[in-house]
């Protein structure tokens, strides 16, 4: 393979940095940036502008934030952020920031505004251009803005918000009380727009072509000569990451896959077939079910399992890694999803909901060096790279596995015993899914082994079983999900075949529960 000199200049796409204060929807901030085909990046609010200055920045948008701008050491940005002469956006959180920081009014509401309002514009703004002078926003905040700071105006406003909308045409300084980011908010993909190519000037350029070729030159330029081995776990996410820095630096990169007997039914000999075969990536497999069960032996806390694995995983790879040559890097196709429930430093603000055994399972000290081309990425923008890479539908399309494997759907203790038994009722559920004729496709499915056990009667005989549940889900990215409408004929096969062919099963459940308030995965 033909590769590019290491030092091969990479060219940055036009980039904007979304300041994360702790919001809920800054995910949903860099989606729509992205939909808006501009580049983003999730940065700590207080990331020194120092960091920031380096990404080149088109536009900084500020996100919103469960703190309270008026109370003692609330969070904030470096001071170069408002003398940078970039046009910035501020939105909740950001808009109170703008306005304390450069000399506005804030207040502590007496009547917070949580949910829809309708936004009546005030004036003309670019950033409101296309809108209609009543629209509906969503709103959630309790301080509020009473006056803007000097040279800023007034754009809109709210029964409960004098000032919900505000902007300084000169510095392209503008901020918004409201969420533009949701999908409540009518116009909100219009005002995100309108601040990116209206007032940024940014060109509406970024592909996943472009990611595709910025990231490969990074690689390049990262690695040099030095070699690689990739954690491989037969997902489409290390699927597309393995891929990915195999086009950067060809036979310097050695893929792993570990067969941690966490796997479903036929996973191992199928992944080797198809990343040998298919992608044609040089793979070694490495037998650690015995290893990886001794680690789990005795453990019941979801968090400790996913902590295990992880340090697990990397003893492997270290292990390969110090087999080979001069190997120095480690390729994760880690996800944003998981680094923000992770709540990993990059993350800080947020609040952490699991540690994915890829983030927050990783051991403190590493010999081996990361490298995460899909980071910042969401799962179905990581199918539309693999697309561009030319990667076989079967791989794309490849519904999501968890990295710590049936691990995390065996609750309770993990053994042989009840491994075997969930393989076999996911394999059940996988294959009726795949089988029938739906008009939507589930994106998520598989079984999950509960510590309930039950009385039923079978042979006119009482039994006292397990209970087996089943999770079917549609969802974008994973961030958000809703089980699926699946037929009952459907459910009842499902059923039927898991309590007459599962031994020590007599009793299937279905989880109609949405992501949030649930998370996919039950552990």
């Amino acid at each position: 393979m033909a590769m590019a000199s290491p030092q091969t200049p990479v060219t940055r796409p036009a980039t904007v940095i979304i300041l994360d204060f702790g919001a809920q929807y800054s995910q949903l901030i860099a989606r729509r940036t992205r939909e808006a085909s501009v580049y983003s990046e999730i940065l700590p609010h207080d990331t020194p502008w120092t960091a920031i200055a380096e990404r080149e920045p088109a536009a900084i948008i500020l996100t919103g934030g469960p703190e309270s701008t008026l109370a003692p050491n609330a969070p904030g940005v470096d001071p170069e952020v408002w003398r940078s002469g970039i046009p910035i956006l501020g939105i909740c959180y950001g808009i109170q920031l703008i306005a304390r920081d450069l000399g506005g009014e804030l207040v502590r509401s007496t009547h917070s505004e949580y949910g829809p309002a309708h936004l009546e514009r005030l004036g003309d703004s670019p950033l409101f251009a296309g809108i209609a002078q009543h629209t509906r926003v969503w709103m959630s905040h309790g301080d509020t803005v009473l006056a803007p700071p000097p040279g800023f105006t007034v754009y809109g406003r709210t029964a409960q918000c004098a000032v919900a909308a505000f902007g300084d045409p000169v510095r392209r300084l503008y901020g918004v009380q409201f969420h533009p980011e949701v999908v409540q908010t009518e116009a909100g993909t219009t005002v995100i727009s309108n601040f990116l190519h209206g007032i940024a000037g940014i060109a509406p350029e970024w592909k996943m072509a472009s990611f595709v070729e910025s990231t490969v030159g990074q690689i390049r330029e990262q690695v040099g000569n030095g070699h690689v081995i990739c954690a491989l776990s037969g997902g489409v996410d290390s699927a597309v990451a393995a891929t990915l820095v195999s086009r950067a630096i060809g036979k310097q990169l050695t893929c792993v896959f570990v067969d941690t007997g966490l796997l479903r039914a036929n996973e191992g000999q199928n992944v080797v077939a198809a990343f040998r075969d298919v992608l044609h990536l040089n793979v070694v497999k490495v037998d650690a079910r015995e290893r990886f069960l001794a680690a789990l032996a005795g453990v019941i806390d979801p968090e400790q399992k996913r902590v295990r694995i992880g340090h697990e995983f990397i003893a492997v790879f270290e292990e390969e890694a110090a087999k080979l040559s001069d190997v120095e890097w480690l390729v994760q196709g880690t996800l944003y999803p998981d680094v923000i429930e992770s709540k990993t430093p990059s993350s800080k603000a947020g609040h952490k909901i699991k540690s994915h055994h890829n983030v927050g399972g990783l051991p403190d000290v590493m010999a081996l060096k990361l490298i995460e081309p899909l980071r910042l990425l969401f799962k179905d923008e990581v199918r539309e790279v693999g697309r561009v890479l030319g990667l076989p539908d079967a791989i794309v399309e490849r519904q999501p596995f968890p990295g710590p494997g049936l691990a995390v759907r065996v609750l309770g203790e993990v053994t042989a015993q009840r491994l075997d038994t969930l393989r076999a009722a996911d394999l059940i559920v996988t294959s009726e899914i795949e089988r029938a004729a739906l008009e939507t496709h589930p994106w998520q499915y598989f079984a999950v082994l509960t510590p309930l056990q039950s009385v039923g009667v079978m042979g006119d005989g009482r039994t006292y079983a397990d209970l087996v549940a089943v999770r079917a889900i549609t969802s974008e990215d994973g961030m958000t999900a809703d089980w699926a409408r699946l037929p009952y004929d459907l459910l009842a096969r499902i059923s039927t075949r898991i309590v007459n062919e599962v031994a020590g099963v007599n009793r299937v459940a279905y989880d109609v529960t949405t992501k949030p308030p649930a998370t996919v995965e039950w552990e």
